[in-house]
């Protein structure tokens, strides 16, 4: 329940999300006295499946990650990704301090086995009137060449699998077409793409 404006944004956002997906429930963790009464407007059916879980504090926007990670015990963001942790929820939304979610998702739901950091992703509409997946977008200050091949992957899965793109194709953000120009980070990335028979709509861009 945290971010610039807190539950008066979250929460009329939650209710929207349950208007969208009959088949949605969600967990609202934290501050109950703040939550309550903006579910004054929910209907009978709404409130059936929402559930308040009570948090003790809210990590700063302005928080170094490593901070907020060690004084993060009763906030809403750990408690929300310790319910994932759990298996009470399959997923943490939040609007929280950006840094402190990557380091603590990664803290306690561990990455995938050959994933080495998390990554920000958006989905943007095209010219052609489909999708494309971009990440990553502010997770990582420096990422190597293994770091970028391990984004293509997840990239790609998310949107084949989730964005329902066929046989989606990959594609490194450079400076130029060229494979001569970018960062050391990029060409090499850009190598080992290539070489992968499992991109086979691979470029450079």
């Amino acid at each position: 329940m945290g971010g610039d404006f807190g539950p008066s944004v979250t929460v009329p956002a939650a209710l929207q999300a349950l208007n969208s997906n009959s088949q949605l429930t969600l967990l609202l963790v934290g501050n109950p006295d703040a939550i309550t009464p903006l579910l004054a407007k929910a209907d009978f059916e709404q409130r059936s499946r929402l559930q308040i879980i009570p948090a003790q504090s809210v990590i700063a926007s302005d928080a170094r990650p490593s901070q907020a990670i060690r004084a993060s015990r009763g906030s809403s963001m750990r408690v929300a990704l310790e319910l994932v942790k759990e298996g009470r929820a399959q997923a943490c939304v939040s609007a929280g301090n950006t840094g402190a979610l990557m380091g603590l998702a990664k803290l306690l739901l561990k990455p995938l086995e050959g994933i080495e950091r998390p990554a920000l992703v958006t989905v943007l509409p095209h010219q052609q009137k489909g999708k494309t997946v971009v990440l990553d977008l502010g997770a990582n200050v420096d990422c190597d060449s293994t770091m970028l091949v391990q984004f293509a992957i997840m990239g790609s899965v998310l949107a084949e699998e989730v964005v329902e793109i066929p046989n989606p194709r990959v594609a490194l953000l450079n400076i130029g077409e060229e494979e001569v120009k970018g960062l050391d980070s990029i060409r090499d990335a850009s190598a080992v793409l290539k070489n992968n028979p499992f991109y086979q709509l691979y470029r450079l861009s």
